[in-house]
Order: C-alpha cells, then structure tokens, then sequence
C-alpha cells in the first residue's frame, strides 16, 4: 500500500513543495516571470548578465543580473507549439497562426497586405489520404460495417476493422511522403489554371500568382491530411489585383483536376528482398472537400473568421489523437512498453520495419509521427504576414514596455548600446511549481476568455460588418 497522501489533488511531497515555493522572500518575482511566459510549463533558464550604455558618452544606464532572480535564473517561454507539451505557449503560437491566416483572408494594413484580398478567388481545400482498409467509422446513414452505431468517443474509431488486411506499410508511406505530393499538387494546379484559360505557364507566371496557407491534421486512423486556403492573386501577390479570368469556380474546378491527375503521384520503388514486390503509387484519396470562403457572414460555417480559428486549432496539434505520443521513440520494442494501442503501435512498428529499405526517408526519427515529416503549418511565399515577423512585433513591444519601465522609451535605439552575456542553465519547473505554474496559465486563459466575450458583447457599430 503507497504512503503517498493526496490532498486536492496534489501528493503531500508537490503540496510541500509548493508551499516552500509560495513562502520564499523571492515569490513575488517567481510569480512574476512566470507571468510573463504566460504560465509556461517548461520555461527555459538563463543566466548571465545585461548593461545598458550611453554610446555616445559610455554611462551606464541600466545594469541587470539573474543574481537577483529567484534561484539565480531568468525563465522565459519554452515555445513549444504542440499543447500536449505546454498548452501555454501553444495558445501564443495558434494566435500568431490565426492572424498569419486571417490577414491572408481579410488583410492587414500593418503588414501592407490590402484588404482588397478579400474579393478574390478563394477556398478552403481538404485533400484526404486514400483508403489502406476499412476502419470503423461513422457514416452518414448507417452504422459502421461492422453493424455498430459507434459514439464519437469510441476508442475503436479509426482502427482496422481486420488489422491483418490493412496496408500499414503504405499508410507510413504516405504520411512521409504527403509533403511531396502537396507540392506536386500545387505545381500542377498551376497548370490547370493555365490550361483552363488557354494560356502558357509563362503567361501564367506574367498575370497571376497561387498563395496557400496549410494546416496538417491526422485523421484518427492515423493518416494525414491537408487543410488549406488557396486564393489568387495578381502576379505581385496581394499587392496586384488578379487576371479578369480569375474566379473561384475556375479555381474550384482546377483543384479538383489537379489533385486527381496522374501527376499527383509518388512512385515508391519495390523491395523484394523485404516481401514488397510492387512498390506503391502514393496519391490524394477520393475524398476532396473544396468551398468558398465567405468575406461576411450569410449563415455559412465556411467564413473567415472561421477559416482562421480551424487553422489555428490544428496548428498546436500533432499525432497524439491517433494514441501516439509527442516525442520521439527510440526503438521498435519501445511502442510496446510505452502501452501504445494496437493501431498506433503497428503504424509505429511499419516505421522502423521500412526504415532500413528507405534509409533516405528517415522514418525512424519520425516513427512517432507515424513517419509524417513535414510541417504542421506552412504558406506560400506571397500568402501574408510571417510568423517570425509577427513574433518580432511581439518582442518588440515588450521591448518597449521595457525601456518605459526603466525610464530609456525618450531615447532612441542607435544612441544606447547594449552589452550582454546569457548562458543557458536548464529548463523545467519543480513539481510545486508546475502546479502553481498551471494555476497561473488557467488564470491567464480565464481572463483572456473574459476578455473575448466582453468584446463580443459590445454593439457593432452601424456599417460594420461583424
């Protein structure tokens, strides 16, 4: 029988340490920095040092050391963009998603993206994975082949309804391949828009430009798929209006036409000494969602607004739904010892069994990603904004919070000059941190909800739009 005592839901030894964290004389600032990484469950260490001079006549200004911070160390946000990690820091980077996509749909004069944009051609595409055996499923009239009316949180959803039938080999595949076949897609949209019109792929070129912002999402028979916003431009991007022929039925009927061309194939060559005799010819499933983006609401679930927040959920998410987990395993024995379900597992097991036929693909290094390899989210060059530019404007304004704080904001940046020396000290929170870490991000999230719906609250002025 365990000693161990819970109280709250906490063991006596994070309660006591907990209580050590709050009673110290340094708690306030603790709190503070803990704050300021919006409640980060693994916050980085630092430590080191920072003076701050007048260029001009070499007068300190500012002086600053982590020796005055509680434990010797500075923490700051880890970053990390998956919330099965740390959902802090995921929230910021799905809020810097939204505005990337959102300003790529309504456009954002701080980032010299037009609003005209909205007027032009464009939808939001789902490409799917085709079939590698039936699975249990919900369909829309019916129950499932295996005469169940399952709930959405049945657990068996997704799984193969024979496992022995199911090509878990070409599913891996496919995953790690997906990037491929998204630009092989895209390549070849371009031509069908061109064909279309009946001109050249250099007069395509002369009048028109193809922006994307994508999301990947797995499906819970763990296969990826794709989510994005396609829009045409002019050929400048968002700073040049689109050709008169531009429309979103022609780029409705391209989409359609791209993703099912012979083209939009990636040919995996066989390996007969492993018992693969014919390869695979990896290519979209048959399932393609293509809809029109609302620039206001008339009643359709397809707006802007929603197009956005879609594309930002999926943005923090990874293959955890699928019962796999977020970090990398490091042998084929390990997906058994970590408890995995039988369906992950086996998408797992495929990793490492084609690994060493495919060393190029590194399947191993993404096994826990059932080999998907690429990224959660991605845009064209020309789409809009960036995140590190908007991670920048970010910075920046703390930045400035800073100088005020400290009586520098009268000053301008070339007539200070900055020393500084910063080494990195670990990373992590003591178990009576993490949980008043946690109790400080669901405050933050709590008021930040408030927030939202006050705003919302709030009449919308006469000739504005929602």
């Amino acid at each position: 029988m365990s000693d161990t005592v819970t109280v709250a839901g906490l063991d006596t030894a994070t309660l006591g340490d907990m209580l050590k964290v709050a009673g110290s004389d340094r708690f306030d600032r603790w709190q503070d920095q803990i704050h300021r990484t919006g409640g980060c469950a693994d916050p980085i260490h630092l430590t080191g040092w920072s003076i701050t001079q007048d260029r001009a006549t070499g007068k300190t200004l500012r002086q600053y050391s982590t020796d005055t911070e509680p434990g010797g160390r500075l923490r700051i946000a880890c970053g990390n963009r998956r919330a099965s990690r740390c959902p802090a820091c995921a929230w910021t980077y799905a809020g810097d998603t939204y505005h990337l996509i959102r300003a790529g749909l309504v456009g954002d004069t701080r980032h010299e993206i037009p609003a005209t944009i909205r007027h032009r051609p464009r939808v939001f595409a789902t490409l799917t994975a085709p079939s590698f055996g039936a699975v249990h499923n919900q369909p829309t009239h019916g129950a499932c082949r295996c005469g169940t009316a399952h709930r959405d949180d049945d657990p068996t959803l997704g799984t193969p309804l024979d496992p022995y039938a199911y090509d878990y080999a070409a599913a891996v595949l496919f995953n790690n391949h997906a990037g491929d076949l998204w630009h092989r897609f895209i390549n070849r949209l371009r031509r069908e828009l061109a064909a279309r019109v009946g001109i050249t792929q250099k007069a395509f070129k002369e009048t028109a430009r193809l922006s994307y912002g994508k999301v990947a999402e797995f499906q819970k028979r763990g296969a990826v798929h794709f989510h994005a916003v396609i829009r045409i431009d002019g050929p400048d991007g968002p700073d040049t209006p689109p050709p008169s022929w531009a429309s979103t039925e022609l780029l409705t009927h391209a989409i359609q036409s791209a993703a099912a061309h012979p083209y939009v194939t990636v040919s995996v060559p066989p390996a007969p000494d492993a018992g693969y005799l014919d390869g695979w010819q990896l290519r979209w499933g048959r399932q393609l969602d293509v809809r029109p983006i609302k620039a206001f609401g008339d009643g359709s679930e397809i707006t802007e607004q929603a197009v956005a927040s879609y594309v930002a959920k999926y943005a923090t998410k990874a293959a955890e739904n699928t019962g796999t987990v977020d970090r990398r395993i490091g042998n084929r024995e390990a997906a058994t010892f970590l408890g995995l379900p039988e369906h992950p597992r086996r998408l797992i097991e495929a990793c490492f069994d084609l690994a060493p036929i495919y060393p190029e693909r590194r399947l191993i290094a993404w096994a826990h990603m059932l080999g998907f390899r690429g990224h959660f989210s991605s845009k064209s060059r020309r789409y809009s904004t960036t995140l590190g530019t908007l991670r920048q404007i970010r910075a920046d304004y703390r930045a400035a919070q800073e100088r005020e704080a400290h009586g520098l904001d009268g000053r301008e940046p070339d007539t200070v000059l900055v020393l500084a020396s910063w080494q990195y000290a670990g990373h992590g929170h003591t178990p009576g941190e993490s949980a008043l870490a946690a109790t400080i991000a669901r405050d933050l999230q709590l008021n930040r909800e408030t927030a939202r719906e006050a705003l919302q609250d709030q009449p919308v002025p006469e000739g504005v739009h929602p």
